[in-house]
């Protein structure tokens, strides 16, 4: 898939839609035109039905996203204007990779840091190696964090690790990360990209429509009550009981085979 910039490879493979952070000079950190890109990527890969589930990785072995690129600070991120027109272009990439439809997974190998972190516990699950590291350094910086970025983090290692995180402003190992739930699996660097290769397969295999259900009713999950589409999230449920995969499931346990699964 053609992207905005080279620094940002879109590649489709086997049901899987690879996205991958290409800027390894300086350790993958995000620029505007990446951010822009990632946007766009996600967006395409929702509406694809050949794409079942979403891999982010970083290019190289030192980083996966190192937070933002520095040398466009005086252009992207000086003056009132330039900073509200970087954030909303960030904005708007996360928000599309925490409303992504399929299930998406970050594979994580070196440096996490800042935006980094902030794209990494946007995924549903995440898988680093065991020289991961981990951080927001806002307050070595003076930034502001807003309270979206702030609660996605607390929802999924609750406030007291959150806090430990913001306050010290310091990098995590991976087996701390792991300790605090920020990751899901931690595995030694070599056995990374095949153990994350085989985990999307084993998604890709199963019924698309109970996934996609199950993704609808975990981004209402996380809404406020109020707010939550259940009638939305329970229509996605009987749609799986009406379709030719549900017929499909319930045929090829009886014939001990795997069932071929075709999103209808």
């Amino acid at each position: 898939m053609q992207t905005l910039t080279d620094k940002l490879v879109a590649e489709k493979e086997n049901g899987i839609g690879w996205i991958t952070f290409n800027n390894p000079a300086r350790h993958n950190a995000m620029s505007f035109e990446m951010w822009q890109s990632m946007a766009e990527v996600l967006n395409a890969y929702a509406q694809d039905p050949e794409v079942r589930v979403v891999v982010l990785k970083g290019a190289g072995e030192k980083a996966f996203v190192a937070g933002a690129d520095i040398s466009q600070f005086k252009e992207r991120r000086t003056g009132p204007e330039a900073v509200a027109e970087y954030n909303a272009m960030a904005d708007s990439a996360n928000k599309s990779l925490v409303n992504c439809p399929k299930p998406t997974i970050a594979m994580v190998r070196g440096y996490c840091i800042g935006g980094g972190t902030g794209i990494a516990v946007a995924c549903d699950i995440r898988i680093a190696s065991e020289d991961a590291k981990f951080g927001v350094p806002a307050a070595k910086l003076g930034l502001g964090y807003r309270f979206v970025g702030i609660k996605r983090l607390c929802d999924i290692v609750g406030p007291q690790f959150a806090a430990e995180i913001f306050y010290t402003a310091r990098q995590f190992t991976a087996p701390e990360a792991l300790a605090m739930n920020l990751i899901n699996r931690m595995l030694p660097a070599a056995e990374l990209e095949k153990y994350v290769r085989d985990y999307a397969n084993t998604i890709v295999n199963n019924a698309p429509l109970t996934i996609a259900a199950v993704k609808r009713a975990l981004l209402e999950y996380v809404k406020d009550p109020a707010e939550r589409d259940l009638d939305g999230a329970q229509t996605m449920v009987d749609a799986c009981f009406a379709s030719q995969d549900y017929i499909e499931g319930q045929t090829a346990f009886m014939e001990k085979r795997k069932p071929v699964f075709k999103g209808i």
